[in-house]
């Protein structure tokens, strides 16, 4: 494609859009209209990607329709043709030769990407959730593949940074080449870690480049879009390591509340079990930090590329284990307080949560806020969510991950049940208990809605009638901000286990 027929394909479809911003980027231009986005491939071939013929760049526009579609549906219209008809005049979709392919999109404001929306303040708890869950059901429905990923893998990414540092350095040679160096240590380490996820199916076609500049709400839904369409090999990675750029990007911008809460509740929504994988988390954050410090500094945002470079080395610091359990009767605030807590607990982005709620919706087939009937508050019931929240728990701790269990606990046998998992894991154990008066508990009762918890007043009452034996754990006075109570909890933590 001449310049010259660029140019007039470029303003056939400014035109078409009735008039429309353009934006360059190394591999595409885009024509952003009033309520329409028109997507040109440039006609070039790189290391990673081939859009040098007009064919490629037709097939590529269908991939990135398709592979967008899984994350977008409503936000990625088609793949539309610019045709030259017999009398030399260009048209949308006719049917004389094919001239350039592009990608149609819906327009959403600026102001609605994730990125834009964090450094403002107005990302919320309730949008990371729902983008969590979002990320969840498609990597379960992803097909697996045994091929690719593994640490071979990731061993190439790691050498193919190093000769392209030197061409955009954030830091001195020195100090990169440790960094490299420290990469290769930690992968050499967790290497058979990641070829068994890899035989397990955890390797699977993903997103690829899932940071919160390509997040947006749209039409009030989280929404994921341009995915990596050029190239199985970097977009087909364990899912873990698709999820830890938005991680990554959530503690960069200091959400590491919302970081938490994305793998929380991403974890949670897997139908296939992840849990096994978290001791990769620092490493796959540290590597994604350290190639965005790569494109800044190639890009010459030498600031941005250094900030990304100290936080990568900083994520592969070592933290160790803790087991922390979280009792109280229902009100007292467990929740909020394991939520401050986890950040603050082990290596980014924090903690494993265990909620007892959050498991029986679960073993009932419930969604969070669903009301569960009086039945599966039973004994028998409540015996089934403490065993496999105990199971669940040990699991994590035994991997070296640190983890909360946030429950009632007013059963001594519980306590006990959950000091054994610590000790059984190998993990230094904290127990807390919080107390609230009734009334208290009662009224921030009252004001909950679309809660995971389904306690009542009456639940309430009935709670304060337990005798619950002695409670030697560490009592905490609940009437305060839930970020004051997980400082005092971080203080008293026992020196973690490496």
């Amino acid at each position: 494609m001449t310049a010259d027929v660029k140019a007039e394909i470029v303003a056939f479809l400014t035109e078409r859009l009735g008039g429309a911003q353009r934006v360059d980027t190394h591999i595409s231009t885009v024509l952003l209209g009033r309520d329409r986005v028109f997507k040109i491939k440039r006609p070039v071939r790189l290391p990673y990607l081939d859009f040098s013929t007009r064919d490629l760049r037709l097939q590529m526009c269908e991939r990135e329709v398709a592979l967008n579609r899984r994350f977008a549906p409503a936000l990625y219209l088609g793949m539309r043709r610019v045709a030259r008809e017999a009398d030399g005049r260009l048209a949308l979709d006719g049917g004389g030769d094919l001239v350039e392919a592009f990608v149609e999109m819906r327009r959403f404001p600026d102001d609605a990407l994730f990125e834009r929306m964090a450094r403002e303040g107005r990302l919320t708890r309730d949008m990371t959730e729902r983008l969590a869950r979002r990320v969840a059901a498609a990597h379960d429905a992803a097909a697996a593949d045994t091929a690719r990923g593994g640490a071979a893998s990731m061993r190439e990414i790691i050498d193919s940074m190093e000769a392209s540092f030197h061409a955009a350095t954030p830091a001195p040679l020195s100090e990169i080449e440790a960094h490299l160096d420290n990469l290769r240590r930690v992968l050499d380490e967790k290497a058979a870690l990641l070829d068994e996820r890899r035989a397990q199916g955890c390797v699977r076609a993903c997103h690829g480049d899932l940071n919160l500049r390509n997040v947006c709400l749209f039409e009030g839904e989280p929404t994921p879009f341009d995915c990596i369409e050029f190239s199985d090999d970097i977009s087909t990675i364990d899912v873990l390591y698709d999820i830890a750029f938005l991680l990554m990007d959530l503690w960069r911008v200091g959400l590491s509340d919302l970081a938490n809460l994305m793998l929380n509740r991403y974890l949670d929504a897997r139908i296939q079990s992840e849990e096994e994988g978290l001791p990769l988390l620092p490493f796959f954050m540290a590597l994604r930090a350290t190639i965005r410090a790569h494109v800044e500094g190639a890009q010459g945002h030498v600031e941005v590329s250094r900030d990304y470079f100290e936080l990568s080395r900083a994520l592969l610091l070592p933290a160790g284990r803790n087991v922390v359990a979280i009792g109280g009767f229902s009100g007292a605030g467990k929740s909020s307080v394991a939520a401050a807590l986890a950040p603050l607990v082990g290596p980014a982005p924090g903690a494993r949560i265990f909620n007892s709620d959050r498991i029986r919706k679960r073993l009932f087939g419930a969604a969070p806020t669903d009301r569960l009937p009086p039945e599966a508050y039973r004994s028998e019931a409540s015996e089934k969510v403490y065993r496999s929240m105990f199971d669940a728990a040990e699991r994590v701790a035994r991997t070296g991950w640190p983890v909360i269990v946030d429950a009632v606990f007013d059963r001594a046998p519980d306590r006990a049940a959950i000091e054994a998992v610590a000790s059984a894991a190998g993990a230094p154990f904290l127990g807390a208990w919080l107390d609230l008066d009734l009334s208290q508990r009662i009224a921030r009762v009252d004001k909950r809605t679309n809660d995971v918890s389904d306690a009542t007043r009456d639940v309430l009452q009935a709670q304060a009638a337990k005798e619950t034996g002695e409670i030697d754990w560490m009592r905490i006075d609940a009437g305060r901000k839930a970020r004051e109570i997980a400082r005092e909890i971080v203080a008293a933590l026992p020196p973690p286990k490496s």
